[in-house]
């Protein structure tokens, strides 16, 4: 028995993936999109306001300077308490007994600016350790 061969079979319907894939890649994107910015956090910062003003406000600015310690670093690496080379255990006294008298008071440390990073960091590290959220990093202004 012979079976005859259709010519209609070799023009099946072919479905085209492409567009359906374009759209579903779409939705997709869509969806990440928006869930990114539901899950985001706003939080509503006032940020104080700096009086750059030579004149006004300098009233404010010596109450805030008087409650603030500041501690040295040089070229060196020498720890520096009111242009004195102090060693680490002096520098944590003093801390100690500054936030003793002064519990709102802050800790800058301004360093020598050919230090690396990992010399102010080690100090900065020790600072913390006694003084908390109350210790800073001294930078000077660029601007004119």
């Amino acid at each position: 028995m012979r079976f005859n061969n259709r010519q209609g079979n070799k023009d099946l319907p072919q479905v085209n993936l492409i567009p359906m894939m374009d759209v579903l890649m779409t939705v997709l994107t869509f969806f990440i999109i928006v869930s990114m910015t539901l899950t985001g956090q706003v939080v509503n910062v006032f940020l104080p306001e700096a009086n750059s003003s030579g004149g006004e406000g300098q009233g404010e600015g010596e109450d805030a300077s008087m409650a603030q310690l500041v501690v040295g670093l040089n070229a060196e690496k020498q720890i520096l308490l009111s242009n004195q080379v102090a060693t680490t255990d002096q520098l944590v006294q003093e801390m100690q007994t500054y936030f003793q008298e002064n519990p709102e008071g802050m800790v800058t440390l301004k360093a020598d600016r050919s230090l690396t990073y990992r010399d102010v960091a080690d100090v900065l590290k020790v600072m913390r350790d006694v003084g908390g959220g109350r210790v800073s990093l001294g930078v000077e202004s660029t601007a004119n």
